[in-house]
């Protein structure tokens, strides 16, 4: 038997989890017809961006996760949109805010462990444009994709 786990939590991060019609026609007593035509008109109006798998993230090894605050050199302060598109591309970092106050960007970050993180600071966050760091690790998640842990 093939252990394909990993290649499906890949796809359910790129979106490839679609509602249950029937589940949802059912509990608003409406016809799946019904449910069907609205929900492809949320998608058609990019109301519904997209749909994924909310995860145990200790269970697939990413139980490290903490956030970033970025603060940028004055160079890149005018326009943190470009930092950020670059950072945007690594599948460590799970959002990015660009925020006001005394940290321009504010990154949410999954990791397997402190270990991992540090080889991503050294790797991806330690570039040209970016003057200092602050990490705020998270000690217990209650509350994640508006699912109560």
């Amino acid at each position: 038997m093939k252990d394909i786990i990993s290649k499906l939590i890949r796809l359910f991060r790129e979106g490839y989890c679609t509602p249950q019609i029937s589940k949802i026609a059912k509990k608003l007593g409406e016809p799946s017809t019904t449910i069907h035509y609205n929900i492809k008109k949320l998608e058609k109006e990019q109301i519904i961006k997209a749909y994924k798998a909310v995860f145990d993230y200790k269970k697939i090894n990413e139980g490290f996760c903490c956030f970033a605050l970025i603060n940028l050199a004055p160079t890149e302060y005018v326009n943190p949109e470009n930092i950020a598109r670059e950072l945007a591309v690594h599948p460590e970092i799970e959002s990015i805010d660009i925020c006001t106050g005394d940290w321009e960007l504010i990154l949410k970050i999954r990791t397997k462990d402190q270990d991992e993180y540090y080889n991503l600071i050294k790797r991806v966050l330690s570039k040209k444009g970016v003057n200092k760091i602050k990490t705020l690790t998270s000690l217990k998640q209650l509350k994640t994709e508006f699912i109560i842990v």
